[in-house]
């Protein structure tokens, strides 16, 4: 496995519903081989919480954060703007 660490940050704003989100996307190898998805989530300026996944198979741990990814672009989030 030579999986490469990668980390995707998007972002949700709408002032009119005072709405300031972010989400994050991390793909690691983690000490004993597994291939790590994490997830952390919550308003912009807090820390917000996280989740992670371990998968053996790389293409596993791809996919869930692709699936991910899809679904928050879905709900508006994109890059964040500066």
């Amino acid at each position: 496995m030579n999986t490469q660490s990668c980390q995707i940050r998007i972002e949700r704003r709408d002032a009119s519903k005072n709405l300031a989100r972010f989400y994050v996307l991390s793909l690691s190898t983690s000490l004993f081989g597994e291939i790590c998805v994490a997830r952390r989530w919550g308003r912009i300026g807090s820390k917000g919480q996280e989740k992670r996944h371990y998968f053996t198979r790389e293409l596993d741990a791809l996919e869930l954060l692709l699936d991910v990814l899809r679904r928050k672009r879905k709900r508006g989030y994109g890059p964040k703007r500066r």
